[in-house]
């Protein structure tokens, strides 16, 4: 888990989990709605992306739901591209899914 502060606050987190052999899981995206707009997710995400490529894992994939737009935005402005729902959601008419080769 990452969690970003400010002035020693812990103010948003994320979390990565294994997915296959190459792949980790975008987890448990949150900041804190006084702290939104200041790029601390972005910057989360990207400390994510760089634990996840020091693992190994050469994508990330997440799940996020279709009212979500904020973390919609959050997501596509991160590079990240829709693709079909993976397991669990699969079929799920309310789950948007995202992926993203890491370089």
């Amino acid at each position: 888990m990452i969690i970003g502060l400010e002035n020693n606050e812990a103010v948003g987190c994320g979390a990565i989990k294994g997915y296959d052999n190459k792949t980790m899981e975008i987890k448990r995206m949150y900041v804190d709605p006084d702290f939104r707009g200041n790029g601390i997710a972005s910057k989360i995400l990207k400390e994510l992306e760089l634990w996840a490529l020091e693992l190994g894992c050469k994508k990330c994939i997440l799940e996020t739901g279709t009212r979500q737009i904020e973390a919609i935005a959050l997501y596509t402005r991160n590079n990240y591209a829709r693709m079909s729902n993976y397991g669990q959601y699969a079929g799920v008419e309310n789950s948007l899914c995202f992926e993203k080769v890491l370089q």
